[in-house]
């Protein structure tokens, strides 16, 4: 076949580093999520929706066929963060994790990860980040060493 194709969605997760609720001003929160689409859209890679909380990040990403997946994250991050330092609800000591979670979503699941994006604020009144995170793992079958997921 002389044409390649691929549709591989991704739900990308990934925190503050020390989960610092650098996110916490709305408005920058905002900003931030419209600055993650942005930039995934800069490396040719379809964004469905960015969402999150004060200490954390989702995007449902549409990965292309030439870019591997650490690819896309450090670009994402390493460009948002140097946005994030000078931005006017911003802060210079703005970083993102080391790590990050990937994991791939069926075409038939997306509105449901869409919804589950969207749903942030209220899921986090009750939830913290590492649980949420925990359990994202967990159904997804992915194991976590505490000792190291938590930089």
């Amino acid at each position: 076949m002389p044409q390649s194709l691929a549709q591989v969605w991704l739900h990308l997760v990934f925190s503050t580093k020390h989960r610092t609720p650098f996110l916490r001003n709305h408005d920058f929160r905002q900003e931030m999520f419209c600055m993650l689409a942005h930039n995934v859209k800069q490396t040719k890679c379809i964004v469905a929706t960015v969402g999150g909380w004060e200490d954390h990040v989702h995007c449902l990403v549409g990965l292309t066929r030439t870019l591997s997946i650490a690819d896309l994250i450090e670009t994402i991050k390493t460009e948002t963060s140097k946005w994030a330092k000078d931005a006017e609800h911003g802060n210079s000591l703005f970083t993102w994790q080391a790590g990050y979670g990937a994991f791939s979503v069926s075409h038939s699941n997306m509105s449901k990860v869409v919804d589950y994006i969207a749903k942030q604020d209220a899921r986090h009144t009750k939830l913290t980040y590492q649980d949420e995170f925990r359990k994202i793992c967990k159904r997804h079958n992915v194991p976590i060493d505490e000792r190291y997921v938590w930089d």
